[in-house]
């Protein structure tokens, strides 16, 4: 089992920045893709970012391409993404989440990754609420 958690989220106004950090435990996830969801009141979960479990790899959403940067660190069992250029629409619950099904494979598209289905861990989120 792998356990997740997010920190770092938190209030901040429009055009600061944030980074989000979460921790994996319970087996090493060093192999595994990673993701980053969100979700907003009302609204369905989507995808933000992930990482391929090299690094090599990255996807965004076309609504945070540019602003988002998604990283690992595989000697800490850690995923961090950086948002910076933060806009009131990014006010959501963000989750972190780890795809174990094929571990140290790197051929998956970022359709693949963007599914939330492929997702077999995922954490408790962090709120970010972006103030205009």
């Amino acid at each position: 089992q792998v356990q997740l958690v997010e920190s770092g989220g938190g209030l901040v106004q429009a055009g600061g920045s944030l980074r989000l950090s979460c921790a994996a435990s319970g087996r090493p996830t060093r192999g595994y893709g990673m993701g980053w969801f969100r979700q907003a009141p009302g609204k369905e979960r989507e995808f933000v970012a992930a990482i391929s479990w090299s690094g090599s790899n990255t996807y965004y959403s076309d609504g945070v391409k540019g602003r988002f940067t998604i990283s690992r660190d595989n000697l800490k069992n850690t995923v961090a993404l950086q948002m910076n250029s933060l806009k009131p629409e990014d006010t959501a619950v963000y989750y972190c989440a780890a795809d174990g099904s094929r571990g140290y494979y790197s051929g998956y598209s970022g359709s693949y990754y963007a599914d939330g289905m492929h997702y077999d861990y995922w954490g408790q989120g962090t709120q970010v609420t972006v103030s205009s």
